[in-house]
């Protein structure tokens, strides 16, 4: 599975590229509009540190609109990702971007039938929103699970399942064992994936013991 972090802030993408665990990130207008920066400045910034795909959203809700303004975000950087949403204007532009060279990410999804136009789209990757089907009383999960099931029956689909709106930990695990190729979450679970109660134990036993033999490695 690889690893975007959703995130418009340039100090955590920062950190979080410097281990080498990130693939790419994920950016929409809230996150722009959370930072307080110039748009196409943050994108340009973010293409500078990460090297994957960088998914930079159009605000047009028509196709013209979404063509014109892909033209000027895919010119920022090779890498840069255009998002559309999930409406049949979005899947016009997806196909005209994508037969074009460019990734595009189609978000919004929240049904097993979006994700399968959005593959016939030819979409790079598709966005299903677990934690906001969750917060309705559906199963984010069983969403993940059938498109994995859809995806996997045609060998010529080549779009990526994006897990999106990712809340838990527990959510960026089961979106792997179904089978998601990529999982995109805010920078604070990227960086509670590494911790468990037992490692913080074990660690602190590992450090009291080796004080006690006088020694140093240096």
């Amino acid at each position: 599975m690889k690893f975007f972090v959703d995130t418009a802030e340039l100090n955590d993408i920062r950190e979080l590229a410097s281990t080498g665990l990130l693939d790419g990130v994920t950016t929409n207008p809230s996150l722009i509009a959370k930072s307080g920066r110039d748009f196409k400045e943050t994108i340009a910034e973010i293409c500078k540190v990460v090297s994957g795909p960088v998914s930079a959203e159009v605000a047009a809700t028509d196709y013209d609109g979404m063509m014109r303004e892909a033209e000027v975000l895919r010119k920022i950087a090779a890498h840069v990702t255009i998002k559309v949403p999930m409406t049949l204007d979005g899947l016009k532009a997806c196909k005209a971007l994508t037969g074009d060279g460019t990734m595009v990410n189609v978000t919004l999804c929240f049904s097993a039938n979006q994700a399968l136009l959005a593959a016939k789209a030819g979409a790079t990757f598709v966005s299903p929103f677990i934690g906001r089907l969750d917060d309705i009383g559906l199963d984010g999960m069983e969403l993940i699970r059938e498109i994995r099931a859809i995806y996997d029956n045609y060998d010529d689909f080549r779009t990526d399942i994006l897990a999106a709106s990712i809340r838990t930990v527990n959510h960026v695990r089961d979106a792997a064992l179904i089978g998601a190729d990529v999982a995109t979450v805010p920078p604070a679970i990227l960086k509670a994936l590494v911790k468990h109660p037992l490692t913080d134990a074990g660690l602190t036993q590992f450090v009291a013991d080796w004080k006690k033999t006088g020694q140093s490695i240096l």
